[in-house]
């Protein structure tokens, strides 16, 4: 099987090449990426928790799904194909923002990402793809807020960065 590639980008977001994905985070190139959060109609956010086999962060609670879009994909359709591949629903979605973050692990990869942050909305349950997520929950921006600063250490480091943005995007247009 052929390795994932990235799109490397500039700060301004215009791509200038594509690389296999664990090269482009070995040497910590500027990529695209994406990150969805689906609401429901209370308000709750789908938290994933990533496969325990992931190459990083794995066992970690982050948002619905994320990863990065592919040559010729719009951050749209890359956000739907990847929610259906890990979350196993199709919803529309909306972009909200987008920032640039930087963040070495442990293992020696770091991702340097231009991340395309969108919003979208489901009810039901969704049927999970073991291999990219170990479990799922619906939480209250509340009590997301509260668990991060309990105990942040189980939370993944981009929903870190994006989940301030989010929270004042929701209390602005949501709530």
């Amino acid at each position: 099987m052929k390795e994932e590639q990235v799109i490397l980008v500039t700060p301004q977001d215009e791509p200038i090449g594509l690389m296999n994905k664990i090269e482009a985070h070995e040497k910590a190139l500027l990529h695209r990426a994406f990150s969805v959060f689906v609401l429901n109609a209370k308000g709750e956010v789908m938290l994933q928790q990533r496969a325990h086999h992931k190459y990083h962060s794995p066992l970690l609670w982050t948002n619905t799904c994320c990863s990065h879009q592919r040559a010729g994909e719009t951050n749209i359709e890359a956000g739907k194909r990847r929610l259906q591949e890990e979350m196993g629903f199709e919803t529309d979605l909306k972009e909200l923002f987008h920032f640039i973050y930087k963040a070495p692990f442990d293992n020696g990869l770091t991702e340097h990402e231009l991340d395309h942050v969108m919003i979208g909305y489901y009810n039901d349950e969704p049927q999970i793809n073991t291999d990219e997520v170990e479990s799922w929950k619906w939480m209250s921006i509340e009590d997301i807020k509260q668990d991060m600063k309990a105990q942040p250490d189980i939370y993944t480091v981009w929903f870190k960065i994006i989940f301030d943005e989010f929270y004042h995007f929701l209390e602005k247009d949501f709530i």
